[in-house]
């Protein structure tokens, strides 16, 4: 290929320098953005060796390649980082942040609002987070409404309209929620004080306000304030009882980012861990989709450089698994081999564990979702059916020479059994064994009540017969109002046709169709279920026969009879020795007088 000759050719005038470098595809297109500490040999490791099958995908595409030299690794990383976030090429890696994950905006206006927020808009607010717990970022806030009273209405303050008394007080400042600064009743300056100590208590340094908050209560104390100071000692118990609910992990360790790494064949997982005064101070895992066989450590410099600018971190120190292939400037990466930071170390890890478990499990589902969805679709092409097969049922008689004559319901759903939705039906209205009559019976029956019940209706039914028992359970469906609302078939046994009602010529489905498949299946169930039903009542029926009409025999003593006999044919030929035996002189007495009569 001309073009990737021409790149390979341009490879020895590169300069030995940190830098960032594009692939370019015919029309302009940036396909992938890379950082380099030396652009010349990073660059010449794309034509050396053997590539991935992705890397020489994207080689055959590319046209062209441009460079930008800076001047250190690190502003090639930053640089990287903001082209991928700009231009998104096709080939780098790809941050999948499926949730609008909660963050806590501090709004650029006068009197500034602290809410939270799912939206970011660049009016120059500040946002802190994300945040993967709403009721962590509830009670954060509650805890800073708790402290410092700030206001939580809309309105437009400036101090031209404070000043003309445009504005009134709320209930809020009645109850002692707000200090009112719509009426002038806090100064900008104070409630700005408070904004400040607000977002150190947001980045998580509740040192700092709390000894703060501590020298206010010993003035107040010293000027004989002593209202005042009760007010900040409980400003400080508040600030002591949330900080107690903090995930404390070490109080040595003061104020660094923890990354954890988990990957499979496609994704790198990231698990982020602020860590401030010792306590967790806020989590964030990411699933990083690899685009290209990149080197892990090269992932991981990107990807640590990402989620610091997301959250907005500026933690001097970063603990990660091993050394990125190139590091911020001015922060310090530890890889550590014991200790404390080994242990928040292993703890993000876990925690990356189990996102790329919770995401490989989600997936999964979802694929099934989606096959379920496509097996549906085709039952539906085949069936030439109005809607969605959501909810099918079949039915199947089942009877021996007419005797005991029962039949069964099954219910599918999303394609699958409902096994708490079968239904059984003892045939009430048909002497015989007609297995027409039978089908028309309980057509009518299931439907009738349904119908009477308010209960939603499948989309599909499926009868195991032939054009008989179609024909009578349309006529069912006739009575009922409900011809053309279902769409109903019979599935005859032996040559698997599809019959249609009122077409006398029947479909064939592929063997391998998988709406061919989950008819058998329904049909299948259906007969199963049918016959253990059929069966248990014949058992039944067997059992109770003339012992239960007999005075003075009970369940016992009919359960010994037929234990030690095993019907009731062989107790009634056995001898009065071997009743007695069983169930003793008098009953066996009272027995054989029955059974003689």
């Amino acid at each position: 290929m001309p073009e990737k000759e021409n790149i390979r050719s341009s490879v020895p005038n590169l300069p030995d320098s940190p830098g960032v470098y594009q692939f370019i595809d015919a029309s302009g297109t940036i396909l992938y953005v890379g950082k380099a500490r030396s652009l010349r040999k990073r660059v010449a490791s794309y034509f050396s060796g053997n590539q991935s099958g992705k890397t020489r995908v994207m080689l055959s595409r590319a046209t062209d390649l441009r460079h930008i030299v800076v001047d250190n690794e690190s502003e090639a990383l930053l640089l990287e980082n903001s082209l991928i976030k700009k231009h998104q090429p096709r080939y780098n890696i790809l941050l999948k942040d499926d949730k609008t994950y909660p963050w806590i905006c501090i709004k650029n206006e006068p009197f500034p609002r602290v809410f939270m927020t799912r939206k970011l808009i660049a009016d120059g607010s500040a946002y802190f987070g994300p945040y993967t717990s709403v009721p962590a970022v509830r009670t954060l806030l509650e805890l800073i409404r708790q402290l410092f009273q700030i206001r939580t209405c809309s309105l437009q303050l400036n101090e031209k309209q404070i000043g003309e008394g445009k504005f009134k007080v709320c209930l809020e400042y009645y109850i002692g929620n707000c200090k009112a600064p719509c009426i002038g009743l806090v100064s900008r300056g104070e409630y700005d004080q408070n904004i400040m100590k607000i977002r150190q208590i947001i980045k998580g340094d509740m040192s700092s306000v709390k000894a703060h908050l501590e020298k206010e209560m010993k003035n107040y104390a010293a000027e004989l304030k002593f209202e005042e100071a009760q007010k900040i000692k409980e400003k400080l118990d508040i600030l002591s009882r949330y900080r107690s609910k903090s995930v404390v992990v070490n109080s040595s360790v003061r104020n660094v980012d923890v990354f954890g790494c988990s990957e499979d064949e496609n994704s790198l997982y990231v698990s982020y861990m602020k860590v401030v005064e010792g306590a967790v101070v806020q989590t964030w895992s990411v699933e990083l989709k690899l685009r290209l066989e990149e080197e892990r450590e090269s992932v991981l410099s990107t990807a640590v450089t990402e989620i610091r600018q997301r959250v907005s971190s500026d933690s001097p120190e970063v603990i990660v698994p091993a050394k990125p292939d190139i590091m911020e400037e001015g922060v310090k990466y530890t890889v550590p081999k014991r200790g404390d930071r080994l242990k928040l170390l292993q703890l993000a890890e876990r925690n990356a564990l189990f996102f790329k478990l919770e995401r490989q499990k989600k997936a999964a589902a979802k694929s099934r979702e989606n096959r379920t969805e496509r097996n549906l679709e085709k039952i539906k092409k085949d069936l030439h059916m109005p809607l969605l097969p959501v909810h099918i049922e079949c039915f199947d008689n089942s009877n021996i020479q007419g005797e005991s004559a029962v039949a069964a319901c099954v219910v599918f759903r999303n394609g699958k059994p409902s096994n708490k939705e079968y239904r059984h039906f003892n045939i009430k209205t048909v002497t015989g064994p007609d297995d027409y009559a039978s089908m028309e019976e309980v057509i009518f029956r299931r439907y009738r009540r349904m119908l009477d019940e308010g209960k939603s209706l499948p989309q599909l039914i499926v009868i195991d017969g032939g054009k008989g028992q179609l024909s009578s359970a349309v006529k069912s469906l006739e009575r009922l109002g409900l011809r053309g609302s279902i769409t109903v078939i019979g599935i005859a046994k032996k040559l698997e046709e599809i019959y249609f009602p009122g077409d006398s010529v029947p479909l064939y489905l592929d063997r391998n169709s998988i709406t061919l498949k989950i008819i058998q299946h329904l049909r299948n169930e259906a007969h199963r279920f049918g016959i253990n039903f059929h069966r248990n009542r014949r058992s039944a029926g067997m059992n109770s026969s003339v012992l239960d009409e007999i005075p003075g025999i009970g369940e016992k003593t009919k359960e010994k009879l037929l234990k030690r006999f095993g019907s009731v044919r062989r107790a009634s030929e056995a001898s009065s020795e071997e009743l007695e035996e069983t169930i003793g002189r008098q009953k066996a007495a009272i027995l054989i007088a029955a059974l003689q009569k």
